[in-house]
């Protein structure tokens, strides 16, 4: 998997399951999987599990959308990076 662009503010993302995480957003790639660090649940009481959780891979698929704080993002280098062609895949 080729990363489109790797960037470091905060996030929030929300699954399909309403498990909400927020966390440094570290990469994106093509299919729009979501590689957050530093994490943590927005409700712990109904996640517990999550807790020991401190960096994850999040499949594209299960995210129907993520929050990105306005103030924080560069969003010349945001286009930049999403305009980048992804390398070819060693085989």
């Amino acid at each position: 998997i080729t990363t489109l662009f790797y960037s470091f503010f905060k996030s929030v993302v929300e699954l399909k399951n309403d498990l909400s995480i927020c966390g440094m957003l570290h990469s994106v790639d093509q299919y729009l999987n979501i590689k957050l660090t530093n994490i943590s649940v927005t409700d712990p009481e109904k996640y517990p599990h999550m807790l020991s959780v401190k960096n994850c891979l999040i499949q594209g698929s299960v995210v129907p959308y993520m929050q990105l704080p306005a103030d924080e993002i560069h969003k010349q280098l945001l286009q930049d990076a999403a305009r980048k062609e992804p390398l070819p895949q060693k085989q």
